[in-house]
């Protein structure tokens, strides 16, 4: 929703601009100028990038018109989960949450936090390293290096839509230039019209520039910025998760070690020490 209303801000702030200045607003309708710019743009894309970077970008577009699905509640939710598997592993041993971590989605423990099962990333994170601790045969030290390619190689992974997004946005500019150019072009091949008549095919090569450098800064490459910091937010749920079970590795009770996740968080999502510790005592 952020998205569309900052999208109507910046056309109403350039193009009401335009007209309160006495500009027609006709004149900026060059719907070739457009074309040249968003076919150039379109075509870069597909040459620039494999198959499997368009899937991912096509795949991210719609999660922009998505408010952040990872604010305090959802990091609240996650860190009573680690609780109650983690005191559930104190009191009855490891093998006691076997067959949560086999199958999550059938688990009463997981169905009580739909916001993390709804996560698949974060849900076989999770179980892929308790299934690890289950099974015993990696100490804390191997299984943190784990953790740290796993955790880069999703941030590559996500991030990569953000980057390709970006790189397009600074193209747009010379995508601009370029139907400027072609404008110009004509204009010089019809140097024989009356001046009214050249000044107006003037005018139309340069909305190119107009717009490649409107759509670049004002439309594409803050999509670019709004997809890092989707993919920063998914990689903290992540770290979140590893700081936790480590901490359980390495002798702490479960609510210690959820207190070791809460200090992984942003200070924006992280909740106080008490506030923390009465929710995941109310969830169980």
């Amino acid at each position: 929703m952020l998205v569309l209303v900052g999208y109507l801000v910046v056309a109403a702030s350039v193009f009401g601009g335009f007209a309160l200045a006495g500009g027609h607003l006709a004149a900026l309708l060059q719907p070739i100028e457009l074309l040249m710019i968003a076919g150039a743009a379109v075509g870069s894309f597909f040459v620039g990038n494999s198959s499997k970077t368009i899937k991912a970008v096509i795949k991210a577009l719609p999660s922009l018109l998505k408010g952040n699905k990872y604010n305090k509640d959802s990091y609240m939710e996650l860190m009573a989960l680690l609780y109650e598997l983690l005191g559930k592993v104190r009191k009855e041993g490891l093998m006691s949450i076997e067959n949560d971590v086999e199958n999550p989605h059938e688990s009463p423990v997981f169905a009580k936090y739909p916001k993390v099962l709804e996560d698949h990333h974060v849900v076989e994170f999770m179980t892929d390293y308790l299934r690890i601790m289950v099974s015993g045969n990696l100490n804390a030290m191997e299984i943190e290096t784990l953790m740290d390619v796993e955790i880069d190689t999703h941030h590559h992974e996500a991030v990569e839509p953000a980057h390709v997004i970006g790189e397009l946005g600074q193209a747009m500019p010379a995508f601009g230039i370029v139907a400027a150019v072609m404008g110009v072009v004509h204009t010089m091949e019809s140097v024989g019209l009356p001046p009214a008549e050249l000044g107006i095919l003037i005018a139309h090569a340069l909305v190119g520039t107009f717009l490649g450098i409107l759509l670049a800064y004002g439309f594409v490459g803050p999509l670019g910025t709004l997809l890092t910091q989707k993919a920063d937010e998914s990689t903290k749920m992540l770290q979140t998760i590893k700081v936790t079970l480590l901490a359980n590795l390495n002798g702490y009770a479960p609510a210690m070690a959820v207190e070791f996740g809460r200090k992984a968080l942003y200070s924006a999502e992280r909740p106080g020490f008490i506030e923390l510790e009465q929710h995941v005592k109310q969830k169980r």
